[in-house]
This record gives structure tokens, sequence and C-alpha cells, in this order.
């Protein structure tokens, strides 16, 4: 521990944004970067803890050494931080920026309300690394002489494949859009994550012997039983994409969508990609001059709010079924355990209305076009309250609650009818009963990330992306030093 009095002696601070009236007109990041000097402060925070729930299953699915990295910083040690944060985290510049940090709601002084800055640390200690050319190939020594085919090129897919070609199996990425990420890429909004983070990560997994099939879909394109019969294993990495059925009447109209065609939509605009006919949608969706409605209070609708301030939306309403949650939780029932507590996103404080506590119950308009949205306030069951409804004006609605899943149609459901792949109640692909082997119901096939486990964080799915990695090797090899 760098500095022992250090919690007592400075406060948390995280680093500012560009104000809000500037950012809405650009999609790039918008936070503004502290100096060495701030997050060496804010490093030194980090107390000497008994338990140091910030690393474990509490707090941190990677379990990042965050005390020792935060030690590393406050000794102006950037190389051997990085080092160790890659020890735990294939990808920290990506958590850096889009992980809600549990690390922190678990941190010892979060029961003081004032966690160390630990989301703040990580992302400097990778955007040092960069600067410093600290993140370089690192290919292996020896070739196993071994192939693995990965299905999809999500943090999942990222995470396994650059495990397993640094340990010297030949590994070959197939992704179904034109460029590696998934929706690291292509569901969450630049303005939370620049693509380029994404490009240089590609280019370093290159060097180290990784190649990426894009336009490649499994299932379409190439068969699952190629697959299979070609690599020594397969993991598939596909993703959680099937939106969860609304159930709101709708009657055909235009301007309703589900949340992520739209924001697929704009990160291929900003990636200069052509945006009709994709995978995701056939049209061309705007937010424009229009008034927007968001259903939903996740993550995913937080980003439909930023987008479409950004896209110049005269007024964007967030509805969320849910009753406003305390400005402050109880810690002595909570903690180290993520609360539930009134959060503001970026985008919410963009100039987003909220509404809590409110039920949608139809989608309403004219002429074939949404022109309001009929909703209602709730009880504590849920239920509409009779006299409480009432119409909000939408020209555009978007369904942000969540994914029910891995596409219906997609390479699970012909795996399943054709090759009896096992699958869970909700889905999902079933792997082993010890599920730290990855390993399905089909011989040499494993699984990973969100269509395993279902809708999840990008820190989870490197987490098993990693996991996976191993189990693979030590299934070919007979041994792995690959981290558990």
């Amino acid at each position: 521990m760098g500095k022992v009095t250090g919690f007592l002696e400075i406060d948390r601070q995280t680093p500012k944004y560009q104000p809000a009236s500037d950012r809405i007109r650009h999609f790039r990041e918008f936070t503004l970067p502290m100096s060495d000097e701030e997050v060496g402060k804010q490093a030194a925070r980090c107390m000497d803890c008994g338990i140091p729930y910030c690393h474990g299953p509490t707090g941190c699915p990677v379990h990042n050494q965050i005390p020792d990295w935060n030690d590393l910083v406050y000794a102006g040690d950037w190389e051997t931080a990085i080092r160790n944060l890659h020890s735990t985290n294939n990808f920290p510049e990506f958590t850096g920026r889009i992980c809600p940090a549990p690390c922190e709601e678990a941190c010892t002084l979060n029961l003081e309300d004032s966690p160390v800055a630990i989301k703040t640390v990580e992302e400097a200690i990778a955007d040092k690394a960069y600067k410093l050319g600290f993140v370089r190939p690192q290919p292996a020594a020896t070739q196993s002489g071994k192939s693995v085919a990965i299905i999809g090129s999500g943090p999942a897919g990222l995470a396994a494949a650059q495990q397993l070609g640094r340990a010297g199996h030949q590994v070959h990425v197939y992704e179904r859009e034109s460029r590696p990420g998934g929706l690291l890429r292509y569901g969450i909004p630049d303005f939370k994550m620049e693509k380029h983070w994404i490009d240089r990560r590609v280019q370093q997994m290159q060097g180290e012997g990784v190649t990426f099939f894009c336009g490649v879909e499994i299932g379409k394109d190439k068969s699952l039983d190629e697959l299979l019969a070609t690599y020594d294993a397969v993991l598939y990495c596909g993703g959680a994409e099937r939106p969860r059925d609304s159930g709101i009447p709708s009657e055909g109209l235009a301007g309703i969508h589900d949340a992520m065609p739209y924001l697929v939509q704009q990160n291929r605009r900003v990636g200069g990609e052509p945006i009709r006919s994709t995978a995701w949608a056939a049209e061309e969706i705007w937010a424009g001059g229009k008034h927007v409605v968001v259903v939903g209070g996740g993550d995913t609708a937080s980003d439909c709010v930023g987008t479409a301030f950004r896209q110049g939306a005269v007024k964007v309403t967030q509805l969320d079924i849910r009753p406003q949650p305390p400005k402050q939780e109880n810690k002595l029932t909570v903690w180290p355990y993520w609360a539930t507590k009134m959060r503001t996103s970026s985008s919410q404080a963009e100039g987003a209305n909220r509404e809590f506590q409110v039920a949608t119950l139809a989608f309403v308009g004219e002429d074939g076009q949404l022109t309001g949205v009929r909703c209602a306030e709730v009880d504590d069951k849920r239920q509409p309250i009779p006299g409480t409804e009432f119409v909000i004006r939408a020209d555009l609605a978007f369904i942000a609650i969540g994914f029910a899943g891995p596409l219906e149609a997609g390479l699970v459901a012909e795996a399943g009818q054709r090759l009896s792949l096992r699958t869970d109640r909700r889905g999902n692909v079933a792997v082993d009963a010890d599920e730290k082997s990855y390993a399905t119901s089909l011989d040499k096939l494993y699984a990973a990330g969100d269509v395993r486990r279902g809708q999840s964080l990008v820190v989870w799915a490197i987490r098993e992306g990693r996991q996976a990695a191993r189990s693979i090797d030590l299934a070919l090899t007979g041994t792995t030093t690959l981290p558990l």
C-alpha cells in the first residue's frame, strides 16, 4: 500500500465530462482525462483492507487485483501496473470505459459513500500503456499443432481467442458482421467507447497469430458441421441477441423499433458502413426533430436516449415500470453487493424526462404512424391503477427491456434440431454441470458469454471467454498454464 493515510487525506475525484450542450453535438467520447498526478492520488486512497471485497465475486468478475495496481500507479510504475491488470483482464480499456464498476460498490470506502475511483484508475492504466508502447503482440513461443474456431468476436470471443493464441493454438475467429467486435462495436455507442480501441486490440491479436474471418455467418455461409470436422475445438460466443417480447399492442404502426437495430445503425453510420439491408434492420431510423419515447430503464435504454439527443430529438422521455429507487441505499443490508438506488447516466443527464412506476399500455397512432404512447401508473405489483391513464406524444418509440437469449432462427436452434444441442429453459446453450468446462452436449463444441449465461455485462463475457479458453487448452493438451 503506497500511502497509508491516503484515504483520510484525499477526497474521491472522478473525471469530468464535456458540458451536455457540447457533447450532444458529436459521437466521440466526452470524458476529460485526469492528469497522472490526479490518478496517482486516487490510487493512493486504496486502503489496506483486511478483505478486499473489490476483488472477488461480489466485486470484480475477472478478479482484478485492484489494490496491487493501485499501489503500482501511486508509485508511478505504469508498466508493472498494466502487466498486473492484463494478468486478469485482457481488455481494461473496454471495461475502464463501459463497466458499471461493481468493484466500487464493493469497496470498503463505499461504506462512507466515497469509494476508490477504481474504474478511473483502470482506464488510466490502459490508456497510459498504449501511450508508452506497453501493449504489444505476445505470440506463443511454440505451437501446439491444435486448431480452434471461435464463432463470434464479442468480448467473450475476443478474450478466448487471445488466450488460446498465446497458448500456442491456431485460432480462427468467425464474425457475421463486416468488422470484429460484436456488440462492443455495433451495440455500444461511440460516445461511450470509440471503436479504435477494438481495432488496436484486433491488430495486437493478429500479431499473435489470431486470424479473423469477417462477413461469415456460421449456419449460413459455413456450417457448424464443417467447423467441427475441421477444427480440434469450436467455441460458440454468439451472444444473446433476441429482444424480449414486450407484449405492447402496436397495431403495426410505423415508428416503433427494438432498441438494438437503432443503436447498431448509428454505430455503422459513425463507422462509415452501410446501414440498410443489414442483419439488424432494413429501414433507416432517425430521431432528428422527433418526440422520442424509450421503454425500459437499463443501459440499453440509456444508450438510446443519448443517441436520440445526438441525432437532434426534440424531446426524449424514458419510461420505467419500476418505482423510483431511493437516493441512498442501506449499506448495512446491501454492501458489498450492487445496490438498487437512484442513478443518473450521462445520457439521462443530457435532458431526458424520466417517468417511474409507469406501465406502457399501448402504442397509438393515425394513418399507420405512431403518434403517442398510452401509459398508466402502476401499483406495487406493477398492475395499472384505474383512472391514471395518460398519453405521451411520440413520433418514435424504442423498446429496450432486455434480451431473451440467442436468436430463435440462429445457429442454436438449427444445431438443437439437427444435432441435439442441449439448451436450458431460457433457450441459452447449456454446458456441463461443471460450468467451468464450458463443454456443450456436442463433442468438441464449447459455449461462453451471453449465449450461455444470458444477457450480462462485458466484464462477465471476458471472464467466461478466459475460463473457456483454459478449459479448451486443458482438453486439447492435457495441461494448461492459462489462469482460471
